[in-house]
C-alpha cells in the first residue's frame, strides 16, 4: 500500500513545455513502471507532444481527452501564474495538486490553500519536489532520474516526510542502505505557507498498513511541529516517529532564515530547542545525526510491537 499516489494514479502537467518540466516527465515516465502522464497544459501548445504526453491549451481539453477525472496535477508554472493554474486544476475536480514551483506571493498560496479545502482537494508544496512510492510510480522531481531513485528509494515499512526536496532524499538513502525501505516519501516544501503538514499527513499514513514508522525532516521556524506533537498526543498514533532536527545553531543567531522560506525565527517557540522539547515530550525521538535515524525508527518500532504484544497478553 501507499498513500496519496500509486500504479493507476492518473496526473497531467501544467506548464509541460518548460524545461524543467520537460525533465520531470522524462524522469517520471522512465521510474518504475511509468507513471501514468495523461496530458499536459501550455496554453497555445495544443497539438504538440513532450516524451509522447500530448499537450493542451487548458485543463478542461485534457480532461476531455482523457475522458473521465484525472487525479493529479504537477503544477511547474512561473510564480505569476501558479496560483491561477491551481485555481484551474481544482475547478476541474483534480484532487491532488504538487506544486513545484517557488517564490510565489505568500497571499497566492493562502488563497489556492482555502480554494483547496472548500473543494476537498489537497496540495502538496509549494516549492516541493513530489511524492515517490519507491518501485512503483513518482510524481514530481523527487528523486531526480529514474537510477537515481531507484537507488535512494526502496520498498518498505517507513514513511517520510521532509521540507526540504534534498533531505527526502537523503534520508531515505540512508534508511535504504540500512535495509529499511519506504512505504511513501512526501516532500512538502519549506514555505511559511504550505498546503500539507506532518500533522495533516499522519493520517493517511496511520491508515497505511505498510507503514510502521515515520521519519521526519524538520528545521527552526514556523509551528508545524508544535500541530505534529499535539496530533499524535491526541490520536495515540500506533507509528513510531523519529525526526532531525537541522539548524540547531540557528537558537544562537535570532531572526535569521536557515534555507527555507519557511523557518524564519519570529519567537523562542520557533526554536530548535524549544522544538526539540515540544517533539520529545510527545515521544517523538529526535537525532543529532542522519546516520543515527535507521537504528532509532528501527528500535522504536521493535518497543513498539513488543508493548502492543504484552497488552494483548494482558487481556
Amino acid at each position: 500500500m501507499s498513500i496519496l499516489i500509486d500504479a493507476d494514479t492518473t496526473f497531467i502537467v501544467q506548464g509541460i513545455t518548460g524545461r524543467e518540466a520537460v525533465n520531470l516527465v522524462r524522469e517520471c515516465l522512465d521510474y518504475g513502471a511509468g507513471a501514468k502522464i495523461v496530458g499536459g497544459v501550455t496554453p497555445g501548445r495544443l497539438g504538440r507532444e513532450v516524451h509522447g504526453v500530448p499537450v493542451f491549451d487548458t485543463v478542461a481539453q485534457a480532461v476531455e481527452h482523457h475522458g473521465g477525472p484525472i487525479d493529479g496535477s504537477v503544477v511547474t508554472v512561473p510564480p505569476a501564474f501558479t496560483k491561477d493554474a491551481v485555481f484551474e486544476a481544482i475547478e476541474n475536480q483534480i484532487k491532488l495538486i504538487v506544486v513545484v514551483t517557488e517564490r510565489i506571493p505568500r497571499r497566492d498560496v493562502a488563497q489556492m490553500v482555502d480554494l483547496a479545502g472548500m473543494r476537498r482537494a489537497r496540495i502538496i508544496g509549494p516549492n516541493c519536489l513530489g511524492i515517490i512510492v519507491p518501485d512503483v510510480v513518482k510524481m514530481g522531481g523527487i528523486g531526480g532520474p529514474a537510477k537515481n531513485a531507484s537507488q535512494a528509494y526502496t520498498p518498505g515499512p517507513i514513511g517520510v516526510i521532509s521540507r526540504s526536496g534534498g533531505m527526502t532524499t537523503e534520508m531515505s538513502s540512508t534508511l535504504s542502505a540500512a535495509g529499511l525501505g519506504q512505504s511513501t516519501a512526501v516532500s512538502i516544501g519549506g514555505d511559511a505557507i504550505i498546503g500539507s503538514t506532518y500533522a495533516e499527513l499522519m493520517p493517511l499514513f496511520e491508515a497505511d498498513q505498510q507503514t510502521q514508522g515515520i521519519v521526519i525532516y524538520t528545521e527552526p521556524g514556523g509551528r508545524m511541529e508544535a500541530e505534529l506533537s499535539q496530533w499524535v498526543l491526541a490520536n495515540q498514533s500506533r507509528l513510531p516517529v523519529v525526526a532531525f532536527m537541522a539548524g540547531r545553531f540557528m537558537d544562537e543567531m535570532p531572526g535569521m532564515s536557515f534555507g527555507h522560506a519557511g523557518t524564519i525565527v519570529e519567537g523562542k517557540e520557533d526554536t530548535a530547542s524549544e522544538k526539540i522539547a515540544r517533539l520529545t515530550s510527545a515521544g517523538i525521538a529526535v537525532a543529532e545525526r542522519i546516520e543515527e535515524i535507521p537504528e532509532m525508527i528501527r528500535a522504536r518500532i521493535a518497543e513498539r510491537a513488543s508493548s502492543t504484544s504484552a497488552g494483548a497478553g494482558v487481556r
